[in-house]
């Protein structure tokens, strides 16, 4: 089986707490090379991860989650 890291969680939470991509750039420091790696579902350090968590105030699952390419039984 193959898989790939999803960021969809991130979106979702921004989303929710109405927070944007200006303020996660200009008020937290967050780098806009990060938020477009978040974007094309690229990798992230832990401490990246680590800091969109203490930002937001959120748990890891809320910023990421494995996603099966292929779930089990479809190939």
């Amino acid at each position: 089986m193959l898989g790939m890291i999803s960021y969809q969680p991130f979106w979702n939470t921004i989303k929710e707490r109405g927070i944007s991509t200006y303020a996660l750039i200009s008020k937290y420091n967050i780098s806009s090379a990060t938020i477009d790696r978040l974007r094309k579902n690229q990798g992230i350090s832990t401490m990246k991860i680590n800091d969109l968590c203490r930002i937001l105030d959120c748990r890891v699952e809320d910023i990421l989650q494995y996603v099966d390419e292929f779930p089990e039984g479809t190939l």
